[in-house]
């Protein structure tokens, strides 16, 4: 599906206002922008609060391909017991773990020994509302 949206040329700034216009440059298809591999690129809403600490919210929408491989720190979704479920993923030394932000190491899973644990893809942009 082309959702096309309005793009406007002027950026907007974060800090004091500036003058702004009202013209627009040109539509803009946010496929092109959010998602670079289509067949393997798909939505996944969120549920539960475990992964506030890292910006990612209950009803949050996740942007997920699955034909990237996680480097360290990539928010990954992973499958834990036939249930989809988002973590952290942490390499460290010859070991490879996930956790839900939470630096404690009581709080980590380790992948090294979780083999029934597996990746299934890593999130590349979270939506939510403000």
């Amino acid at each position: 599906m082309k959702a096309l949206l309005p793009f406007h040329l002027n950026k907007v700034g974060a800090g004091f206002p500036s003058p702004a216009t009202d013209y627009v440059e040109d539509d803009i298809d946010l496929n092109g922008h959010l998602i670079k591999n289509i067949p393997s690129t798909f939505l996944i809403r969120v549920q539960g609060k475990s992964m506030d600490s890292v910006g990612i919210h209950d009803g949050d929408l996740l942007v997920v391909d699955r034909s990237l491989n996680p480097k360290n720190f990539s928010t990954v979704i992973v499958n834990i017991n036939e249930e989809l479920v988002v973590k952290s993923f942490l390499r460290e030394k010859n070991e490879t773990f996930l956790t839900s932000g939470s630096k404690k190491s009581e709080d980590k899973i380790n992948l090294t020994e979780n083999s029934e644990i597996s990746i299934w893809g890593v999130v590349t942009y979270a939506i939510h509302a403000l």
